[in-house]
């Protein structure tokens, strides 16, 4: 299966982003995934993506559409957010450290541990795109 949204930058649109991802996997996957434990995994990473899109490669740029697009093959999914903005140089980060009371950072260190796989490439035709994957356990293995 393999689907997209195109979606304004504002994160009034949130809620919609997060509905689209977790309906698009329900209707695709039923019940032979743990929901309660995969849906928060996947919402929360997703959220991280979308936001930082919006805050930072959009900012006050609400105009500029942000494309989701979502592939899944058997039970691993791979979800790639492509923005307009002029990127971030990833090589460049630096996990925050709590001792300092960092306010930024975190949103790279949280889908890093959140997803089994984190890319980033910048400037692919005038796009960025961000491409995380994972692979949701069945129901019978979390037992």
């Amino acid at each position: 299966m393999r689907t997209e949204l195109h979606i304004p930058s504002d994160l009034k649109f949130l809620t919609i982003v997060e509905s689209w991802l977790l309906g698009c996997l329900e209707v695709e996957l039923g019940d032979s995934v743990d929901w309660p434990r995969q849906s928060n995994r996947l919402r929360l990473a997703l959220v991280e993506a979308y936001s930082n899109v919006v805050r930072h490669a959009h900012k006050d740029q609400p105009n500029l559409p942000i494309l989701i697009r979502l592939e899944l093959k058997n039970q691993d999914l791979a979800l790639e957010i492509w923005d307009h903005g002029k990127g971030y140089d990833i090589s460049t980060y630096l996990p925050p450290s709590p001792e300092d009371k960092q306010e930024n950072g975190y949103g790279w260190l949280i889908m890093n541990r959140l997803m089994d796989r984190v890319e980033y490439r910048l400037q692919v035709n005038g796009r960025n795109c961000l491409k995380l994957e994972a692979s949701l356990p069945s129901k019978t293995k979390d037992r």
